[in-house]
């Protein structure tokens, strides 16, 4: 009798082959898993709609922001945008010319920005922009350009093209220790030109 025969225990061929293609499968369930984890993570951070992130995922960068800076004494600003005209698009053309217009306005975002730079919708029609070494006159000029460039492009809508508009607030880094405080003095900035325009 061999000891393969006499202890069942002990691995044969196929017994070898078996567990192999078992470890191969359970590696490829693992992968699988890993991935989707991960894609998961990358969706509670960015919004359901447009490519920018989410109120969570930008005030996350926001928080590194403030880090970074505290650290290594860099400039900041938020650049906070309110759109124009909004309700009256989705009243006017419906709700997926709305969408089509936020759409519009994040890539419209992001596409004017540097890849150290964070763009978030931070809910319904607003928008938040976050430059890192930048300081408050770059700020404004970026808010100039874009609110030029959302106004000058505007989005398609079912073959015409529908103007776009916003408020724009900005607001430097100055030491600000808390995020929700830095970003609602940005909002607060855009309130007082939405005012006075």
């Amino acid at each position: 009798m061999t000891d393969a025969a006499a202890n069942p225990i002990w691995p044969s061929p196929t017994g070898d082959a078996d567990l192999r293609a078992e470890v191969e499968r359970l590696r490829a369930e693992v992968a699988a898993l890993k991935a989707r984890a991960e894609a998961a993570e990358a969706a509670a951070d960015h919004d359901v709609l447009t490519p920018a992130l989410n109120r969570r995922g930008f005030m996350e960068a926001v928080h590194r922001a403030m880090a970074w800076c505290s650290r290594y004494g860099s400039p900041a600003v938020l650049i906070y945008l309110d759109m124009d005209r909004f309700k009256s698009i989705n009243d006017d053309l419906g709700h997926a010319a709305g969408d089509a217009a936020l759409i519009a306005v994040a890539r419209g975002l992001m596409a004017n920005v540097r890849e150290s730079d964070a763009v978030g919708r931070l809910g319904g029609d607003e928008f938040a922009l976050l430059m890192l070494n930048a300081g408050i006159e770059e700020g404004r000029e970026k808010a100039r350009r874009l609110a030029e460039s959302l106004s000058t492009e505007g989005f398609e809508w079912e073959g015409r093209k529908v103007a776009l508009g916003g408020s724009f607030g900005v607001r430097a880094w100055t030491g600000h220790t808390d995020a929700d405080v830095w970003l609602a003095e940005a909002d607060a900035a855009m309130w007082v030109r939405k005012k006075a325009r």
